[in-house]
């Protein structure tokens, strides 16, 4: 398995999702998750050990909105569990 980032919604989310926001703003998205994937991996590199938690997510500002992340180290994701974008 190797580290990658995914968007975390359900379907029942994902049917409720107004239109889609404009690629810029997806292209924001898509960069500084990859930023934190590669962060991830370099940090986990030897996996954890079985007693820690996964780290706390947090949120990440980027032009034109933010979006709301967690890193699952067992999986070896990091999940995107919410994206604002202001224009919906």
């Amino acid at each position: 398995m190797s580290w990658a980032w995914e968007c975390a919604l359900g379907a029942e989310e994902a049917a409720r999702t107004p239109p889609p926001a404009p690629p810029a703003f997806i292209a924001e998205v898509d960069h500084k998750a990859a930023e934190l994937v590669r962060a991830a991996e370099a940090q986990y590199v030897h996996g954890r050990a079985p007693a820690e938690l996964d780290p706390t997510g947090s949120d990440i500002t980027v032009r034109g909105g933010m979006f709301i992340y967690r890193i699952v180290v067992r999986s070896e994701r990091v999940n995107t569990l919410q994206t604002t974008y202001p224009g919906f």
